[in-house]
């Protein structure tokens, strides 16, 4: 492989994440979720390094937990957007799936199954969110009229709008709406995703969905050092570093321009590195001049549009700068969370837009 742009996955910071945010909810029983593709780190890996600690995996759709099941991954499945045709609950019996109910539509998919070919099923219960799930007033009418459907496994599920900001309480509005709904129907729940788990404690249920902080993603708005409560907070390892390389230098005269549509002009004699990564590997067209980058432990910045293959970057205070050094864009050093503020968006997206033609190089301590 000559070109050095490359994804490497930490395998022991997933692992050391999982178990931490795990441990925060003692009492509840924690799944990772590994939907689009693990975030970008590699669902079949992924899947592989934490299947002795995670007891069940979540994804969103029926084909990724397919290709869970066709790479060996043996543990029990949950297919958080259900069945999206009815065939598809058949084959979630097939392929060992819990299939998510959120509409009407899949419960009659689900009735006209024979019996002995029916999967277990969750249910999604719309607490505020308004995006999937069945109404709050309807949940025990749902239960009530689909009991051939309900077994002990049969959870009740819901999502949070704003589980990430700790001085939002519209958590506390969903939670208390939902256990109200619930409450007289004694059945499992879950509640909590990363943030809902790290930053509003009450949420942890008998199931908890971990997702952007088993890959070492921002899972609250809260900072140390903006109130005593936030101590709690878990430390979480990144667990991708995206780098590439140097692939050419040149000086240019203070004036001259970088990039497509001269967007960065050089006030001084300038050292501008050329990088091997563009927005066709997934990093973002809409960084700025100015977005951080790591090379030979000293952050620079980027300057001039990011192209499809290639960005450019300002080395001249950096000694001995040279090409094939290693760049990084984001990881153990840049946090992707930085990046990402840069660009405009989050890490969420950062993560799953890495492109295929980036390798995922698996790595242990």
């Amino acid at each position: 492989m000559s070109r050095q742009t490359q994804a490497i996955i930490h395998a022991d910071a997933l692992l050391q994440n999982f178990k931490t945010l795990a441990y925060t909810a003692k009492q509840s029983q924690s799944m990772a979720v590994i939907k689009a593709d693990a975030y970008g780190h590699g669902a079949v890996n992924v899947a592989r390094i934490l299947q002795h600690v995670s007891s069940r995996f979540a994804v969103a759709i029926m084909e990724e937990a397919v290709a869970l099941r066709e790479a060996g991954i043996t543990a029990p499945i949950v297919v958080l957007e259900g069945a999206h045709q009815a065939k598809e609950c058949e084959m979630a019996w097939q392929y060992n799936c819990i299939l998510v109910m959120h509409c009407t539509e899949q419960l009659q998919w689900m009735q006209k199954c024979e019996a002995h070919k029916r999967p277990h099923i969750w249910l999604k219960v719309d607490s505020g969110m308004h995006r999937l799930g069945f109404p709050l007033e309807h949940i025990a009418q749902i239960v009530e009229q689909h009991q051939v459907l309900i077994t002990k496994e049969t959870t009740l599920v819901t999502h949070f709008a704003s589980a990430d900001d700790p001085d939002n309480d519209f958590t506390q509005t969903q939670m208390s709406a939902f256990k109200k709904s619930v409450a007289s129907l004694s059945m499992p729940v879950s509640l909590a995703n990363s943030p809902a788990s790290v930053n509003w404690p009450s949420t942890q249920a008998q199931w908890n969905r971990l997702g952007i902080g088993i890959y070492g993603g921002k899972v609250t708005t809260a900072e140390p050092s903006e109130s005593p409560d936030s101590a709690h907070l878990p430390h979480l390892l990144p667990a991708m570093t995206l780098r590439s390389s140097i692939i050419a230098l040149r000086d240019i005269p203070a004036n001259e321009s970088v990039g497509y549509g001269q967007t960065w002009r050089a006030t001084k004699p300038s050292k501008i590195a050329t990088v091997a990564i563009g927005y066709a590997d997934g990093y973002p067209r809409h960084c700025p001049n100015g977005t951080p980058v790591l090379i030979r432990g000293q952050r620079a910045s980027l300057v001039g549009r990011v192209s499809m293959d290639m960005i450019t970057i300002d080395v001249t205070h950096i000694n001995n700068v040279s090409v094939g050094d290693v760049v990084e864009l984001w990881g153990e050093n840049i946090s992707i969370s930085e990046v990402a503020q840069h660009a405009g968006t989050i890490d969420y997206e950062l993560m799953t837009r890495i492109s295929s033609r980036v390798p995922r190089i698996v790595r242990y301590q």
